[in-house]
């Protein structure tokens, strides 16, 4: 069996009893993307209709409209080059006790091939309670013995509690011009948070600039168990703009699934345009991204940002 990616959003849905992610609403907040001044900027990944990244694209093959309005494309950095500022949720709670050597697999692997100088890495636990176990890194060896010192527990999980947590902490360690992203490597269930549900967590992440993917342990097993599929569509919906929820169909896809992420996240395009000052009123802005001599590729990117407010506004 190959290894199931955005494994039959639909059918979970129908199964679970989960409506899928709704059409775009400024309310819900969806698509933020972080502005710097009046320059919005945009991580673009583009795709064959294999699932493939496309490499070797220009500023001059994409389209970007803001509001139905052509936007003068701006190059931020070539593909996989603009540093990565990784959060890393381990789910150590109960439902993937029998689960955890793969988890740990999943984990030292994905970060030893998306690593690179520049790149840095923090940690978080999910269990009760998330709990961030190594601050920002750039070591690779100081994130796998963070790793290796995580043990299973029997508690229950607080999954969308530690989903907002590591956004705001990637936010809060803002480093200028690095792709945020948090990998849960987790079955997605939550029986325990607190604070936030899984609107919350949507909308933290796009709040935060963040690109969302995960690693459900759990494989074709979800199919037995509706609590199960509700994690695994819940973490769908999380990456359904901008990243991936995948899904291994044997603990033998885990690598071909590592090696799409790095290979997605290496081949990410990072482009810009510069919004209007006069339009600077706090409201929401709709974004477009295409390559028009290309209408075959699929892609994937934010859908607008939130202008910032006038000056005596901010006072």
């Amino acid at each position: 069996m190959r290894a199931l990616v955005f494994f039959a959003p639909l059918l979970l849905a129908a199964v679970a009893g989960i409506p899928r992610p709704g059409p775009w609403a400024p309310e819900e907040q969806t698509g933020v993307i972080r502005v710097s001044s009046n320059l919005v900027s945009v991580p673009v990944s583009v795709l064959d209709r294999t699932g493939k990244p496309v490499r070797g694209l220009t500023a001059g093959d994409f389209r970007i409209e803001e509001g139905g309005h052509d936007q003068r494309v701006v190059w931020l950095g070539d593909p996989g080059k603009t540093p990565v500022d990784l959060a890393l949720l381990y789910d150590v709670s109960g439902s993937v006790r029998e689960r955890f050597p793969f988890e740990q697999r999943a984990a030292a692997g994905f970060l030893k091939l998306v690593l690179k100088p520049g790149d840095s890495v923090s940690v978080f636990s999910m269990a009760a309670s998330p709990r961030l176990v190594r601050e920002p890194t750039t070591s690779l060896q100081q994130a796998e013995a963070a790793i290796l010192s995580l043990e299973p527990t029997g508690e229950q999980t607080a999954f969308f509690d530690g989903v907002v947590e590591a956004a705001h902490h990637l936010a809060l360690h803002e480093n200028p011009g690095a792709r945020r992203v948090v990998l849960a490597i987790s079955d997605g269930e939550d029986n325990n948070s607190e604070r936030h549900n899984l609107e919350d967590a949507r909308r933290e992440l796009l709040r935060s600039d963040c690109l969302f993917y995960s690693i459900n342990p759990s494989g074709p097993a979800i199919r037995l168990n509706v609590v199960s599929l509700r994690g695994q569509q819940a973490m769908e919906a999380l990456a359904a703009d901008t990243g991936g929820a995948f899904l291994p169909g044997r603990p033998g896809d885990l690598d071909s699934v590592l090696r799409q992420i790095a290979a997605e996240l290496q081949a990410q395009y990072l482009l810009g345009f510069y919004f209007s000052e006069a339009r600077a009123d706090g409201g929401f802005r709709r974004v477009s991204v295409t390559v028009p001599e290309r209408p075959e590729l699929r892609v994937r990117a934010r859908l607008g940002y939130y202008a910032p407010k006038p000056m005596m506004e901010r006072r």
